[in-house]
């Protein structure tokens, strides 16, 4: 069942719908309660991984409807911000992550550091800037509804992560959250939390660009799309 936009679309309310329904407290809470936070992050886990093979199917069948034509100055710029996006992603894969779903309470001692001064949830700004970098640059129905949906989730989800652990937490989490932000860069500007750029180090900074290059160059046999040659429209 992967073969029409509608499809895609009931696969993209499978994905987005489940992460949301999951994660709040009165469908969790029972769940959890029954089989434990472990088994239920696999079960989770399980879930959404179907529903994300599902989305990915159906909008790899959809057929092809113009929206929108993206102009080559709209691509370019898509290309040249998803280098930070890589860097947002790499950044944020650390174990001591303080928004990471995992079962064991995160370690909140001394404040926020490296990324997560910038926001505490770098992974998820990372993949809704790559989704709304896509939709941007691609105008048919289709990646509309895929990328729409991938954004939507990335940038919405915070807000329940959020809450889960202010409920979780409490005043070790209202602590923690005071100092850093959901926004990129609004604790910084707003002075609750010094920047400190040694923290984040070079590794993922430059492990942010290499993922970034090897997209550019695996792109188009795995994707059928060629950024590659925007960028030789640029040097040209």
């Amino acid at each position: 069942m992967t073969g029409g936009i509608s499809h895609l679309i009931l696969a993209s309310v499978a994905f987005v719908g489940g992460h949301m329904v999951l994660s709040t407290k009165p469908v969790r809470d029972p769940i959890v309660g029954k089989l434990g936070e472990g088994p239920f992050l696999g079960l989770y886990s399980l879930l959404m991984a179907a529903a994300l093979a599902w989305m990915i199917l159906a909008f790899n069948a959809a057929p092809y409807h113009e929206v929108w034509f993206a102009p080559t100055a709209v691509k370019h710029l898509s290309l040249s911000l998803l280098i930070p996006a890589c860097i947002f992603i790499v950044a944020s894969l650390t174990p001591k992550s303080p928004t990471a779903a995992t079962g064991h309470p995160p370690d909140l001692s001394g404040g926020p550091k490296g990324i997560f001064r910038i926001t505490r949830h770098p992974m998820m700004w990372g993949i809704g800037v790559w989704a709304l970098l896509h939709l941007a640059a691609n105008g048919d129905a289709a990646s509309i509804i895929f990328f729409g949906a991938m954004a939507l989730l990335a940038l919405l989800g915070p807000i329940l992560i959020d809450r889960r652990r202010a409920r979780l937490l409490g005043a070790d989490w209202d602590a923690f959250a005071a100092q850093t932000s959901y926004i990129p860069f609004a604790a910084i500007l707003a002075r609750r939390t010094p920047a400190n750029w040694r923290e984040i180090g070079w590794f993922p900074v430059l492990a942010g660009i290499g993922l970034y290059v090897v997209i550019l160059i695996l792109h188009e046999s795995l994707f059928g799309v060629a950024p590659l040659s925007w960028v030789s429209g640029i040097l040209s």
